[in-house]
């Protein structure tokens, strides 16, 4: 392991603050402005490399050379770049906290709408700023994307940027650049890119960020390519149903794979997100994402299902209140769901008769919901409830782990049911066989 060094030109060194692909980032301290920076050291042993070094080197000094061309707010500030005897260093703006995107890319752990649109929006204005200016980052993706404290965004790693000058008809020559899971179509085809391709590549940072899920996720680098190239995205709002049909356009926009289709720049997305967010509707009734995770957590339903997977299954359901009497199946109606009681209590009709009443973690829809049939009796409330109403094409799309976990719950849940109902028949039939045989 390195060790930390004390001091790399006029800059101290006070400790280690991440590591990446690139190098080491330490945090430091300037003497002569009296402030913190952010110090990126280069991997010695890739300098070194007899067969890459040169190459690495030129990408380590890329960042300084592409980033120290570029002043706005939500891009991070290249001060200086220095060679301390064998030591590559870059001297950077430190950003306390030192936090990404990526933390807020996890189901458990997903931001508000309106915080999403918000981070996009800045991210959108600064990649249009550095378009102009000719430069294009090529490797938008959540870890490279920082989060201040009070959750502000910074664009960071600009080490594999590509200058595009205006008078060059030069393509590019490297071969494929970036990460794979947040290329576009065009990188993954190693054709000419624009700045249309961090757009793409910050769409599927939005999609992350706003279902916890990666739209083209595939377990090896062919297939993902496969799905990128020639698979539509699922829509966000059958894994998150409280997006805003505006908002749901827009990241299909962003999406697309016809790059004529897709956002010329990073101003026309940000346009577009301005827009949606004054347009972003309230919930009828202000309960809190947390409030519901808490809420679903206590049900016996849910008994030995991670954090994570929970919050899956409430992204991907859909949080119902009713009042007093209000229907909720109707008898001989088409209904693919499945319900769990949050809160409250509901009545079972058949032919215009209470049969029966569910409370409070029981569950009820399970025929609706596996063969898609018309339903054979009426839910209504009764008094004030709360339901989760789970759709059967929508939970086929969260990890597989949570579909598993579901699914034996589910079949454990209608296997009671039927055992019940069978049990209850059969004492129907035993009365009435002793009042006939009387």
């Amino acid at each position: 392991m390195m060790a930390i060094p004390k001091k790399l030109g006029k800059y101290e060194v006070a400790k280690e603050i991440s590591r990446g692909n690139m190098g080491i980032v330490y945090l430091g301290y300037d003497p002569y402005i009296d402030r913190q920076v952010a110090i990126k050291v280069a991997h010695s042993d890739s300098l070194n490399d007899p067969e890459s070094g040169q190459r690495f080197r030129k990408m380590f000094f890329n960042e300084a050379h592409t980033a120290g061309r570029l002043t706005h707010p939500n891009i991070i500030n290249i001060y200086d770049a220095g060679v301390d005897q064998d030591t590559c260093y870059i001297v950077m703006e430190y950003i306390k906290g030192g936090g990404t995107l990526k933390k807020y890319c996890k189901p458990e752990n997903l931001l508000p709408v309106e915080r999403v649109v918000e981070m996009i929006f800045k991210c959108a204005k600064a990649l249009d700023y550095a378009h102009r200016m000719g430069i294009v980052h090529r490797d938008i993706k959540p870890s490279n994307i920082l989060v201040t404290e009070d959750l502000d965004v910074k664009l960071g790693d600009f080490s594999i940027a590509h200058i595009n000058k205006a008078d060059s008809t030069e393509t590019n020559t490297e071969g494929v650049m970036g990460s794979p899971r947040y290329m576009s179509p065009e990188q993954l085809k190693e054709e000419y890119v624009t700045g249309q391709s961090d757009l793409f590549s910050l769409g599927l940072v939005m999609y992350e960020l706003l279902t916890g899920k990666h739209p083209f996720m595939a377990d090896n680098f062919s297939r993902l390519v496969h799905r990128v190239l020639t698979e539509p995205a699922q829509p966000v709002r059958e894994l998150r149903q409280d997006i805003p049909d505006s908002l749901a356009a827009i990241v299909s926009k962003i999406l697309e794979k016809d790059i004529s289709k897709r956002y010329a720049m990073g101003l026309d997305l940000a346009t577009d997100l301005s827009k949606a967010f004054d347009n972003l509707e309230k919930p009828e009734v202000d309960i809190s994402e947390e409030e519901k995770f808490n809420a679903i957590k206590q049900l016996e339903f849910f008994m030995g299902f991670t954090d994570s997977e929970i919050w899956e299954i409430l992204r991907a359901s859909s949080w119902q209140s009713f009042d007093d009497s209000r229907d909720i199946i109707v008898e001989g109606e088409l209904d693919d769901c499945f319900y769990i009681i949050i809160e409250g209590k509901v009545s079972v009709w058949k032919n215009n008769r209470s049969i029966r009443t569910l409370e409070k973690g029981d569950c009820f829809g399970e025929m609706g919901y596996l063969a898609k049939t018309k339903r054979t009796a009426s839910i209504k409330s009764d008094g004030s409830t709360s339901l989760l109403k789970i759709n059967s094409t929508v939970i086929s799309q969260v990890s597989q782990n949570c579909q598993i976990r579901f699914l034996k719950v589910f079949l454990r849940t209608l296997i009671h049911r039927l055992s019940v109902t069978t049990e209850k028949i059969s004492q129907e039939y035993v009365e009435l066989s002793s009042q006939s045989g009387a």
